[in-house]
């Protein structure tokens, strides 16, 4: 898979612009602030709907413009499809594939898989435990791009549960009976949909653990397969005990169980403080690091610098290399991340991905970029896009 072409119409600095790609690796030289970035971000926003670098859509339209437009040819087994999304703010955003409109935006997402490596990584392990939850997320929708309609179920549902019981702490006689048979009714929403969304990232977790052992292996100087572990750490987590006496059941009713024990559980605090304390939303993705059991840490707050970066890089690697496994090349992007790396981890890190299909770099001087990592180069300055 490989961007062909690209077109951008008030999208961040560009008011327009057109760039022709090719399959292989290509560099976008230039000054920070001259918009290099941007490029690559428009590719990584038709993946996932959403930007590496900022949380919400205004900040992606130019300063002055409505709504913006990402399309971008993208070849898929000898196919091109024309990807295109129109960006407004405050109002639903609207794509098309090959001019047919789609009924939703987010039907897009997952079509063109990106794999994104930026400073930003950084938060996976020294962030909060959003940062890793958006990480599983995404990738849970780029490998099955139906998890966006659960992920926008559940936090649906979680918002209108959130109101429901902030009205709960104040209410009284019959009111307050019937906001907790309205609970009662979110509950069961709630317990479906974070179910699903729960059962996935674990999963997810697992299928990602022995990629990132191989990736972390690779970039880290010294380090084996199974110094750097993920545990997925859920506020809903059957008993061990539980699970193992009943065979037979399915799992995901054991977990529905669970969940629905542990919001009755939770109910008085919840209707208190006026949050929903139980969920996928309160979930986080623990990493660790050491040779072994006895000696294992958490990344966060005893790693390194260094280890720090060679973690985020392989959680990035192994989430390549799992889409990989799933029988697709996904676009992998470099996003000013050789400015972060001392020399051995750069000429690591371009030997590990110089073989995919499309690799995108961006860079302040073209030095910066590993020779193994040389190929089309374009230079960025002033809004405009020159090949070399």
């Amino acid at each position: 898979m490989h961007v062909s072409h690209l077109s951008l119409h008030d999208f961040r600095s560009y008011a327009d612009v057109d760039v022709a790609l090719e399959a292989g690796v290509t560099a976008f030289v230039g000054s920070n602030g001259q918009g290099k970035t941007n490029l690559v971000e428009a590719i990584d926003y038709l993946s996932r709907l959403s930007s590496h670098r900022v949380a919400t859509d205004a900040p992606l339209i130019r300063a002055g413009a409505e709504q913006a437009v990402v399309r971008a040819a993208v070849v898929r087994d000898g196919r091109t499809a024309i990807l295109e999304v129109e960006l407004n703010p405050g109002r639903a955003n609207r794509a098309r594939v090959n001019r047919s409109p789609l009924s939703r935006a987010r039907d897009l997402a997952g079509i063109v898989r990106t794999v994104v490596f930026s400073p930003e990584d950084l938060a996976l392990v020294k962030g909060d435990p959003s940062q890793r939850r958006r990480f599983l997320d995404d990738l849970l929708v780029l490998r099955a791009p139906r998890y966006a309609g659960v992920l926008s179920d559940y936090e649906r549902v979680l918002r209108q549960r959130n109101t429901l019981l902030k009205t709960l702490y104040a209410a009284r006689g019959s009111a307050r009976e019937s906001a907790l048979a309205t609970l009662s009714v979110w509950d069961d929403h709630l317990v479906t949909t974070g179910t699903e969304l729960l059962s996935a990232r674990r999963q997810l977790a697992t299928d990602l653990a022995p990629y990132l052992g191989k990736a972390y292996e690779a970039v880290a100087r010294g380090a084996s397969r199974d110094d750097a572990r993920i545990e997925y750490s859920a506020t809903v987590d059957p008993e061990v005990e539980e699970v193992a006496q009943q065979p037979s059941r399915d799992p995901r009713s054991l977990l529905a169980e669970a969940f629905r024990e542990e919001l009755a559980r939770r109910q008085p605090d919840e209707i208190q403080r006026g949050v929903t304390l139980v969920g996928p939303h309160r979930d986080d993705l623990l990493t660790t690091l050491g040779p072994g059991d006895e000696q294992r840490l958490p990344v966060k707050g005893y790693a390194s610098h260094g280890e720090s970066w060679s973690f985020a890089l392989a959680l990035k690697l192994a989430a390549y290399d799992l889409l990989r496994a799933d029988g697709d090349d996904p676009i992998l992007i470099l996003d000013d991340v050789f400015a972060e790396l001392d020399t051995e981890r750069r000429e690591q890190l371009a030997a590990l991905v110089a073989g995919a299909e499309q690799v995108l770099v961006t860079a302040a001087v073209a030095a910066d970029v590993p020779e193994a990592l040389r190929g089309a180069t374009f230079h960025v300055a002033g809004g405009e896009v020159t090949r070399a």
